[in-house]
């Protein structure tokens, strides 16, 4: 049964719903130990200070934040303390929003909110209810002493609460260098649109699959049987010396379509046939001009 990070309540308006935090998120990163070469001895991190080149204990460690450069404030565990959110273990919704006016980027980290005994009819209700209205509710809620914004959303039978960025948090797109918006070309924008349909298809998150994980993990299963393992063969670097749009469109939509009907695109012959079509498409494009 899964560990609850806490137990606490829903609250909006007058109404309290008892739940417990569940973890909704499980990653499946690969992790390594650094080792020495010659004998595989563990390697350990050493504290050393920058100024005298000793090595520093934990106890001689202390928090300071650099307000000016080379200039630092101190910040002992009472202090910190002392700014600390409370820790109301409690989802406190402070209003409902459009879920459509939210910019996904400000989505993070999603947990499960589960329901106790006693409050699963209200929490059947408030899930049933933002379900119909199209709206998610906007919290405050502390995990780990840290405040949080959070989104809470109905997601089938659950209530998910999504922790969401601060506005300071997100990096301002106009800082950034972007096309300006302009209207496609005709020719461009259809066939653009066709090869969004050949590709189209209902999304299935079980076909997808961390596929350089499984490979990492089946290279140390061999590894460790004995095996030798020859590394493959680097793959040629794609061709980038087509410098028309509609040529390089008109190429992905035969690949595309050649997918779809269970063709390959890899023989040479399609690579022939995908090479030569797209230029004969170009002449006679230019030429109705």
């Amino acid at each position: 049964m899964a560990h609850a990070i806490w137990s606490g309540a829903i609250n909006f308006g007058l109404v309290t719903i008892p739940v417990k935090l569940q973890t909704a998120i499980r990653t499946n990163d690969l992790r390594f130990n650094f080792l020495h070469k010659t004998d595989e001895g563990r390697i350990n991190n050493v504290r050393r200070c920058s100024l005298d080149g000793e090595e520093v204990t934990y106890d001689d460690i202390v928090r300071g934040y650099e307000y000016e450069k080379g200039r630092y404030v101190i910040l002992s565990d009472d202090d910190l303390k002392s700014v600390n959110p409370e820790a109301t273990q409690s989802v406190d919704i402070v209003q409902f929003v459009d879920l459509a006016e939210i910019n996904p980027m400000y989505f993070d980290k999603p947990y499960y909110l589960e329901p106790d005994k006693r409050g699963r009819h209200a929490y059947a209700l408030l899930r049933e209810a933002l379900k119909t209205s199209g709206k998610v509710g906007i919290a405050k809620v502390v995990i780990r002493s840290r405040e949080h914004l959070a989104a809470l959303k109905p997601n089938g039978d659950a209530l998910v609460l999504e922790l969401m960025h601060f506005a300071d948090e997100i990096v301002d797109q106009s800082t950034l260098e972007f096309p300006a918006q302009e209207t496609p070309l005709e020719n461009e924008m259809k066939m653009a649109m066709m090869l969004i349909d050949t590709m189209a298809a209902a999304f299935d998150p079980e076909q997808f699959r961390d596929e350089y994980r499984d490979q990492v993990l089946a290279m140390i299963e061999a590894r460790a049987a004995g095996q030798v393992i020859e590394a493959a063969p680097a793959k040629a670097p794609r061709r980038d010396n087509v410098v028309n749009l509609m040529d390089v469109l008109q190429k992905s939509l035969e690949a595309s379509k050649k997918d779809r009907s269970g063709g390959s695109r890899t023989s040479a012959k399609a690579e022939a046939e995908a090479d030569e079509k797209p230029k004969k498409t170009a002449k006679r494009k230019s030429s109705a001009a």
